[in-house]
């Protein structure tokens, strides 16, 4: 029950900001009043991404999506919930480069186009990831069997994994779900087990 730990791109100004406008988890700091009718930029162009920049709509004023292809790995479905919303604007080829502010709090996102290399400041308080998650796993160092991202395997239903008496649970071993109460349950099991 290690857990996994959101990716995050540690970009100039980074350490300066986080939480203080930056944070991997729009479902756990977006309602923050810090947020509330401000623009808002989210990174990242799969599943989650969408889900948690539609989430932001309720708070924020605006908020940019920095995908940067020029298309989203998200589902049909996600990508034009997303794309077709009023308050989201998708900037396509693009990635963050630095986040500037007044060393406080956060104000400025700088971008950077994947294919001119043209830079462009996007004005913002706010700014999520949304780029996937790392086990943490590295403890193991081979002692169980991961998968190829690094989470443990189990057997399939149960918490079982590839050493008889250990077993795993939460979002060590769950990378679809990475929830709560879905790890919660799944803790519940291993200590059945």
């Amino acid at each position: 029950a290690t857990g996994a730990t959101a990716k995050r791109m540690n970009l100039p100004g980074e350490e300066t900001y986080w939480q203080r406008g930056m944070s991997a988890c729009a479902v756990c700091d977006g309602a923050m009043p810090m947020f509330k009718d401000q623009i808002v930029v989210v990174v990242g162009g799969g599943d989650s991404a969408c889900e948690e920049a539609v989430f932001l709509t309720k708070y924020a004023s605006k908020v940019v999506m920095l995908v940067r292809r020029t298309e989203m790995r998200a589902s049909k479905v996600m990508q034009e919930r997303a794309i077709q919303h009023e308050q989201i604007e998708v900037m396509w080829n693009s990635v963050p480069v630095e986040i500037t502010g007044d060393g406080k709090q956060m104000s400025n996102v700088k971008v950077q186009d994947t294919q001119t290399g043209e830079f462009r400041d996007v004005e913002a308080r706010g700014f999520f990831y949304a780029i996937g998650h790392k086990p943490n796993t590295d403890f193991l160092e081979g002692q169980l069997a991961l998968d190829e991202s690094g989470y443990i395997i189990t057997k399939p239903g149960t918490t079982e994994t590839s050493v008889p008496g250990v077993f795993a649970c939460g979002d060590v071993q769950d990378k679809e779900w990475r929830q709560a109460i879905t790890a919660a349950g799944s803790g519940c099991m291993a200590a059945l087990q």
